[in-house]
């Protein structure tokens, strides 16, 4: 399984507004200097993750983007599926050489479960507790 960098940026993203959740909604322009990441690319990712209901969008001069829920309530599985779509270790588009492969398929489904329990079960909460405990 990879994670393609719309995923990563869109973790990052959503940590930037958990870690900065004052109450002010956080402009694109200061996440972009913060994680070093175009303003545009950003742009494009919160605008899906504002589809997807994950954030709020404030519109005006001192508009922004917020968290719609809080950081707890998020876990990493729901962020990268909402970017990336859902998560797999193999493409299952060839159904006739998955077929062949029924003896192996049993090594990518116990593997799509192992990374799927992980990613669902860490929230944007533990990910704040992480980055502060690596800043001490």
């Amino acid at each position: 399984m990879i994670v393609s960098t719309r995923g990563r940026y869109a973790l990052l993203i959503m940590l930037d507004l958990a870690t900065n959740n004052t109450g002010v909604p956080v402009r694109i322009k200061d996440i972009s200097v913060r994680q070093g990441i175009s303003e545009k690319y950003l742009e494009k990712i919160i605008a899906h993750l504002n589809r997807a209901g994950l954030v709020k969008s404030i519109r005006g001069s001192k508009g922004g983007y917020l968290l719609k829920n809080e950081p707890f309530k998020y876990t990493v599985g729901m962020i990268l599926k909402v970017a990336d779509g859902e998560l797999s270790a193999v493409s299952y588009d060839d159904d006739e050489s998955f077929q062949r492969e029924a003896g192996i398929s049993k090594i990518w489904e116990q593997l799509e479960d192992a990374v799927n329990g992980v990613v669902d079960n860490i929230t944007l909460q533990d990910l704040i507790k992480w980055q502060e405990e690596s800043k001490k």
